[in-house]
């Protein structure tokens, strides 16, 4: 019997779609024999589909199964020789009927690599954890399936697991019962789970293992309907399982969206049933929205100190999963072009019900900062592409769960919200989920629902506006023209500057926005003093309102962040910004002029050494945490990357002097504290004159009020330590040898790869490139490892690292290859005294791989031309810093 390349093979949108026009789906049932699991040597498991479907008579197609083995296929009662339909990826079926029933029998594979079927055995007690991750296209890994998404179904499951495990699937438990030893298996118990409403494979999900489970109940707000709730972690983590705050949070989201998009309304109520929410180990992503079983990672599971804009991040995730249990598990896509449709729409969703459905105020503010600077930094590389993108096959779908389809489309629905009022865009919802429920939809179906949503004499034109902001690339660049005469406003206007990096052609978009004016108070606070809207629309916008105002100090473009642009200081403002940026008294308007600063440092206006000076002045008045925490990410980023190599030492050991005296001056047990903290373990990897520092407070020969050295902080002073020679390997085994936990894995395997000694990095590359039983967790955190140091050290691997290129990403999965071709790039190359950017021998490297290897994969090429372009900018920002 044939078996697979775990590589992941391609499906191209025009095979699904040939695929979608000869059959539909009615049912699944999928039976999954996991009794073995918890012995190591097993690497396989039984796994079988029961598919009824419906097909043009005559016609043939395929089933998708990348596993061990396929033993049996019947179709419509005969056999079928599976030597013959397998290809490894493929099983072919032919003459089909009206009405088909296939049944399929194969050996599905055990992953570690979070794609698939993962399985994870706890450091801590020895037990092993399943859990299933599918997007976009890994369902196939654990059953045989119809592998896309406009190809929905029933599916029921049955698990045949060991005894006194919890195991769950997107539909209800209906039995448990036991079974008795057979085929060389323990015995164990049987749970059978109700079929689901249609929907699309990739969200099919399944738990097992010994979780540690809550539950609970939502009861709809007028009494008439409930949900039951469940939450699960690994066992060893019930200790730290805040499940009562996480239900509240659950509670409070399903009260939100009942509202917003439920049957009161004229939507549709929530669809799945129940609603349960696992937390599991080494995840790759943050979350997946799989109906009535979403998973998460277990980073939400905080063992240590956790900041409050940690809490805040896990309730945006929570609140983003329940949102596409309408946008995208009850209407989905047709294909991954409209990716966008459900993630742009779920992140939108997830701050807006944080900063509606919870106590905190600082959702968009957060978002601003943080998701807006992932699609900023995604939207300027030479991979972008438009919110609604091109996916010509699922290797360029996985790729593009990015920047631009979660926070750039997000940005552009708050801006369409704005746009066409809130009213008008949640009815349009309503209809949307009522019009297409459990079925499949385009950007077509949505524009008809928001134009019948307006009113007839108020309806814009949303084709225009999509064409604009879903259809082009690249960012607009907005800056105020500021005109005075005696201390009174004379003209200020809004100019845009925009070009569509990939068809290099303009693409000005409108903007509906507020340009706000600020001036200090007699409290010497930077307050609002006026605004205006303006909606922008061309190269320049004039703002009448604002004539004739008394001339502000600071003039803030896109004033509340109303809308997506990289947004420019005009002289006086930057002077302002410079000068006094603490004293900026609105969260959100502060943090825009963060995101000001930081775009004049990443794109070399200004040396990126200023940055760092305003994080050290200024960072320390920052109340909101999450961006706080940013700030002190980017100065360390700006230092270590975009500062020139020989004006590094002295500005990383000003840097770190500046974070010791915020530490000791922060409140004693205060979030900012812990960002002091944090700043000085992740600051001290390179150096800087703390390291006495470090080592004390991980011995406790040095104690700063109110500040727990827990066990998350005691990894990373370890990690700082290891990387500047100053933890050996004993010292990092003894540290492992108190913490047998997962997290305590991950930093010592981080901490033993980050010592700067040659054969440190020699195990660690190897390992890396070499060892196919890392899992995906532990490869990333070799990797991480790997690039900590002297850069010097990792030299001699640049020739290894092109070399190698072609063979992981052909034998690794997409997953592991991608942790490999990015993490490994040598990213931190520093330009020399007398060289230009262009000259770096790692970019002219670069350059020369990309020249010989046009054939590709594509998502492979797009990795190396992203990594480069990373480092150009790196490069440039160096000579810039030079330059002084």
């Amino acid at each position: 019997m044939p078996t697979v390349n775990q590589n992941t093979p391609n499906l191209t949108r025009d095979e699904a779609a040939e695929r979608g026009r000869l059959v539909e789906v009615e049912s699944y049932h999928v039976a999954l024999d996991l009794r073995g699991a918890e012995d190591p040597s097993a690497t396989s498991f039984r796994s079988s589909s029961v598919i009824e479907f419906t097909a043009t008579p005559g016609a043939a197609t395929w089933v998708d199964f990348l596993g061990e083995a396929v033993m049996e296929v019947r179709l419509n009662g005969r056999i079928l020789d599976e030597a013959m339909v397998h290809d490894g990826a493929r099983i072919r079926l032919a003459g089909l009927a009206e009405r088909n029933r296939v049944e399929i029998t194969a050996r599905a594979l055990y992953s570690t690599s979070g794609e698939g079927l993962h399985r994870f055995t706890d450091p801590a007690d020895g037990r092993t954890y399943l859990y299933t991750q599918c997007e976009p296209a890994d369902a196939r890994r654990f059953f045989p399936c119809f592998e896309q998404p406009d190809l929905k179904a029933r599916i029921s499951f049955t698990v045949l697991a060991p005894q006194g495990w919890h195991v769950s699937a997107n539909g209800a438990a209906v039995s448990e019962d036991p079974v008795s030893t057979e085929d060389g298996l323990p015995a164990g118990v049987r749970w059978e789970f109700a079929p689901t409403p249609p929907m699309s494979s990739y969200l099919a999900a399944v738990i097992a293992g010994p979780y540690h489970r809550v539950v609970d109940a939502w009861t709809s707000p007028d009494g008439g309907r409930s949900v039951p709730l469940a939450a699960y972690c690994r066992a060893s983590l019930a200790e730290h399982f805040d499940a009562e705050r996480i239900f509240a949070l659950t509670k409070a989201g399903l009260d939100f969206f009942d509202r917003t998009f439920g049957e009161a309304g004229g939507g549709v109520a929530y669809p799945w049933g129940k609603y349960e929410q696992t937390f599991v180990p080494e995840y790759n992503l943050g979350a997946m929205e799989n109906p009535g079983l979403v998973t998460f990672t277990e980073q939400y599971v905080f063992t240590s100190r956790a900041a409050d804009s940690q809490y805040e991040g896990r309730a945006n995730t929570l609140m983003h999963e329940m949102a596409h249990m309408w946008f995208g598990d009850l209407v989905t896509m047709r294909w991954w072009d409209d990716l966008w449709l459900k993630e742009s729409f779920a992140d939108f969703m997830g701050t807006f019900a944080v900063d509606r459905a919870t106590d905190w105020n600082t959702a968009w503010v957060n978002f601003a900062n943080r998701r807006k600077a992932w699609a900023y930094l995604q939207d300027q590389l030479p991979t972008t592409h438009p919110v609604i993108a091109d996916i010509a096959d699922l290797e360029a779908a996985e790729q593009n769960f990015d920047g631009i389809t979660y926070a750039k489309g997000a940005s552009v629905l708050k801006q369409l919200v704005a746009y066409v009022g809130e009213e008008a865009f949640f009815a349009a919802a309503r209809e949307y989920f009522r019009d297409n429920a459990y079925g499949n939809a385009a950007l077509a179906d949505l524009l008809r629902a928001l134009e019948a949503a307006q009113e007839p004499g108020q309806r814009r034109d949303l084709g225009a506006w999509a064409a604009a902001w879903l259809c082009t690339s690249g960012l607009s660049v907005l800056e105020p023209v500021v005109e005075s005469e005696g201390g009174r406003l004379t003209r200020v206007a809004v100019r845009q500057t925009a070009v569509d990096p990939v068809t290099g052609r303009a693409a000005l978009r409108p903007h509906r926005l507020r340009v706000g004016l600020f001036s200090h108070d007699g409290d010497g606070r930077l307050v609002r003093t006026a605004s205006a809207d303006v909606e922008v629309d061309g190269e320049l916008t004039e703002v009448p309102g604002l004539a004739g105002r008394a001339a502000p100090e600071l003039v803030l473009v896109n004033d509340e962040d109303l809308t997506y642009a990289k947004v420019r200081l005009d002289t006086a403002s930057e002077r302002t910004v410079r000068e006094g940026l603490g004293d900026i008294a609105d969260p959100l308007a502060r943090a825009l002029c963060w995101t000001a600063l930081w775009h004049a440092a990443r794109d070399g206006e200004t040396p990126a050494e200023r940055y760092v000076d305003a994080v050290e002045r200024f960072a320390t008045a920052e109340t909101t945490v999450g961006v706080q925490l940013a700030v002190l990410d980017n100065a360390r980023t700006a230092i270590e990357r975009y500062t020139h190599g020989e004006a590094r030492a002295s500005l990383r050991s000003r840097y770190l002097a500046a974070v010791v005296r915020e530490l000791r001056a922060a409140a004693p047990g205060s979030d900012q504290q812990l960002a002091w903290a944090r700043a000085l373990a992740a600051g001290s990897r390179y150096g800087g004159g703390q390291l006495g520092l470090v080592r004390g407070l991980l011995e406790g020969t040095e104690t700063v009020r109110g500040l727990a050295v827990d066990q998350d902080l005691r990894w990373s002073l370890l990690q700082a330590l290891a990387a500047q020679g100053q933890a050996d390997a004993a010292e990092l085994d003894a540290e492992l040898g108190r913490d047998r936990t997962a997290k305590g894995r991950v930093g010592h395997t981080v901490a033993l790869a980050a010592r700067p000694r040659a054969e440190a990095k020699r195990a660690a590359w190897e390992s890396a490139v070499g060892d196919e039983s890392l899992s995906n967790e532990l490869l990333g955190a070799t990797v991480e490892g790997f690039m900590c140091g002297l850069e010097a050290l990792r030299q001699p691997y640049t020739e290894r690292y092109f070399a190698l290129l072609r063979d992981v990403w052909s034998e690794r999965s997409q997953e592991l290859a991608t942790r490999i071709v990015t993490g490994l790039y040598p990213a931190d190359a520093t330009l020399a005294w007398d060289q230009a950017p262009e000259e770096n021998p790692v970019l002219v490297r670069t350059d020369e791989w990309l020249a010989d290897n046009a054939d590709v994969p594509a998502a492979l090429r797009r990795l190396v031309v992203e990594a480069r372009d990373h480092l150009h900018r790196a490069l440039r920002a160096q000579d810039r810093s030079r330059a002084g």
